[in-house]
């Protein structure tokens, strides 16, 4: 796809995102569009980037460390939303401001290290698997208070929220029902932790965004619905 079909796309989906989001009542403002930019080539996100600021996220860390420098001239945040392996978390600091994927305390410590180094805090979202699906990453939701609780040693890490990857099913209510899962999660974590910022809902991707916005979505990751199919 090119960079004006890709504009294209995304203007459109602006539109649909708003009207379904008062459809269910919420306020168009308060979710925040993601781009998924996994394979798609830096001269696409360019072409989209000089004519409107974006968010972008990626899954890998090498690919990050590639595009990431030559768009280092136009509006665009970077987030990451892949696994992180802790060995990489030196090539995605650089460039992110935040990371969707943590999920284990090996990470927490590697990123804390750094991230101390540097004298500075990240914002980071605490994956949780709430379908619990075994071939996914994600902490299973009845150790999330424990990590939590883990993670009050580490203050370079501002917990903000909570991700979460839908199941690959065409059964909505179960779909739904993982996003719902994540939302009551974090109402409960921020009752319990109220010193936490709990603000952020990381869920719903091309096929099933309308689920995730309609349980409280704060932030939407949309690859294929703005660029097309892409290699898996």
């Amino acid at each position: 796809m090119d960079g004006e079909a890709a504009l294209a796309r995304l203007k459109a989906f602006r539109e649909e995102l708003a009207a379904w989001a008062r459809a269910v009542g919420r306020a168009p403002e308060e979710i925040r569009l993601l781009l998924a930019s996994k394979t798609v080539p830096a001269d696409v996100l360019r072409a989209v980037a000089a004519r409107e600021p974006l968010l972008l996220g990626e899954n890998f860390a090498q690919e990050l460390k590639v595009k990431a420098p030559k768009l280092a001239d136009l509006p665009v945040e970077w987030h990451f939303i892949g696994h992180l392996q802790s060995n990489k978390v030196k090539d995605v600091l650089p460039f992110v401001t935040m990371i969707h994927s943590l999920d284990r305390p090996s990470l927490a410590r590697e990123l804390h290290k750094r991230l101390t180094k540097e004298g500075r805090r990240l914002p980071v979202l605490v994956e949780v698997n709430t379908s619990e699906e075994p071939q996914k990453h994600g902490l299973p939701p009845d150790e999330v208070d424990a990590f939590l609780t883990f993670l009050r040693d580490y203050p370079t890490l501002s917990v903000q929220g909570f991700m979460t990857v839908g199941p690959l099913t065409s059964d909505e209510d179960r779909i739904r029902r993982s996003f719902a899962r994540l939302r009551e999660l974090r109402d409960a974590m921020q009752a319990r932790f109220p010193q936490l910022p709990l603000v952020h809902l990381s869920m719903g991707m091309s096929g099933d965004w309308k689920l995730a916005v309609a349980e409280g979505a704060t932030i939407l990751r949309i690859g294929t619905a703005i660029f097309g199919p892409r290699p898996t």
